[in-house]
């Protein structure tokens, strides 16, 4: 039994997963920066200890930090949460070297499913329909122009271990596609310091359709169901909701058995994610899987009744999962909004500082995930999301009109935030139809940010 939970991260997730914990009667262990020796984690867990300074790499990446503070605190566990060692397939094999249990797939399943060009392999041996690209690592813009060549413009270079939207250039002509490649090369080796990239054909305008799954170790996988992602800015997600407007049955449950099969062909455990690109058509393509908890994880669990943090713990633990696949049923429709640290009329700029009052809405169908406070600092050394704002309601008009509502009674002062803007986008007659896809901010944004300075006026 994991009777103690070391919590390798920081914030909202943190905060998070230490209350699914006290509710399953788990002692937990906080680790914190010298940037974060006030933050609210370390004051809600059981334990807090001080693993660096401030910098990420010297404190919340520090592997043997983090080793060193489990073992001396006697946790059994550790709870990754997402970002930060949550797919780094290094720290996962240190845990089990030591002995510590990792809440999350074993080392190798992350290795093998953390390189996308390899996922991408696994899939297809899966015959789970996959993107037209490189089957190859490529390492020269070279052998991206033979590649393009065979699937057709346009096309979209990847980095093979990336993420967060980094490492990533679209080509639409030939003539565009060796700078597409170095670009995107030279930025992978920055993030990432690695330089191996590979090719799809770029699906123009779909949506991007994530399914949760849960997968113990005895080879029980289940979906529960879809999110719909399509509203992000350069590749980061703003808006999440559960259901997707336009997924039918049939089609959820196409979706839903090439999502298990994919968590199959990986020998997958624990929670994960597999995301998909929906064309209009219906037509649906893997393009890649989270080894980890998503940020987003708040509107399935409304939508399923199913805590998701709980289920981690439990499969980590050797036990089987809680539900059949027949269990799973979604009711209701649900929608979150990330609020950020960042004003979107100066170029989205970040806004680190101290929030010097605060106000966060509640009532029925209304959660918040968050670890901010009044008279918190903000620090510039982590991403800029504060809270998660998270509405549920019987369908989708009601769920947006309830979120509406919600982000207007949002309170955040000394400091910018990106709330208007999210109350702009829940405005838009095309996002209120379900009429969008992964180029909505692209398309719109000028006129989403001009509608502020209308009003002003």
């Amino acid at each position: 039994m994991i009777r103690k939970v070391l919590i390798a991260n920081r914030g909202e997730i943190a905060v998070r997963i230490i209350r699914a914990c006290r509710e399953m009667g788990i002692e937990t262990v906080a680790v914190y920066s010298e940037a974060d020796r006030e933050a609210l984690h370390t004051q809600l867990a059981d334990e807090a200890i001080c693993i660096g300074p401030a910098p990420s790499s010297e404190s919340y990446l520090n592997m043997e930090q983090i080793i060193s503070a489990t073992i001396v605190s006697g946790a059994d566990a550790i709870h990754p949460g997402f970002g930060f060692l949550s797919e780094n397939d290094r720290f996962a094999a240190l845990c089990e070297q030591c002995h510590i249990i990792f809440i999350g797939p074993t080392a190798d399943v992350i290795r093998k499913l953390g390189n996308k060009s390899n996922a991408r392999n696994t899939m297809i041996a899966a015959g789970v329909p996959v993107i037209p690209g490189s089957k190859e690592p490529l390492y020269h813009a070279e052998e991206a122009l033979a590649i393009a060549e065979e699937v057709g413009y346009p096309v979209i270079v990847k980095a093979a271990l990336g993420g967060g939207g980094k490492g990533m250039r679209v080509a639409y002509h030939q003539d565009e596609l060796e700078n597409a490649f170095m670009t995107a090369q030279k930025e992978s080796m920055a993030a990432f310091g690695d330089n191996t990239m590979y090719l799809e054909h770029f699906v123009e305008h779909p949506k991007h359709i994530e399914f949760q799954i849960l997968a113990d170790s005895y080879g029980h996988v289940i979906h529960l169901g879809e999110r719909d992602c399509s509203i992000q800015r350069n590749h980061q997600k703003l808006i999440e909701e559960s259901p997707c407007a336009i997924m039918s049955d049939a089609l959820r449950q196409k979706m839903g058995e090439a999502a298990v099969n994919a968590a199959k062909a990986a020998g997958y455990v624990n929670a994960g994610t597999i995301e998909f690109l929906l064309e209009k058509t219906g037509r649906f393509y893997f393009m890649e899987m989270n080894t980890r908890i998503q940020v987003e994880h708040p509107v399935t669990e409304w939508v399923t009744g199913i805590d998701l943090i709980k289920e981690q713990i439990r499969i980590a633990d050797g036990r089987e999962l809680s539900y059949t696949q027949e269990d799973v049923k979604l009711t209701g429709h649900a929608i979150e909004c990330r609020i950020n640290a960042e004003n979107p009329y100066k170029g989205f700029r970040p806004c680190p500082g101290k929030i010097t009052d605060m106000y966060l809405p509640g009532g029925k169908g209304i959660r918040i995930d968050s670890a901010i406070y009044s008279g918190y600092e903000v620090s510039p050394y982590y991403d800029n999301m504060l809270a998660k704002l998270i509405v549920f309601a019987k369908n989708r008009n009601e769920a947006i009109t309830k979120m509406r509502s919600a982000l207007g009674e949002v309170i955040i002062e000394g400091i910018d935030t990106n709330v208007d803007y999210q109350y702009e986008i829940l405005n838009d007659p095309d996002y209120q139809n379900g009429d969008f896809d992964i180029e909505f901010i692209a398309d719109k944004e000028e006129q989403l940010l001009n509608h502020r300075y209308a009003a002003e006026v």
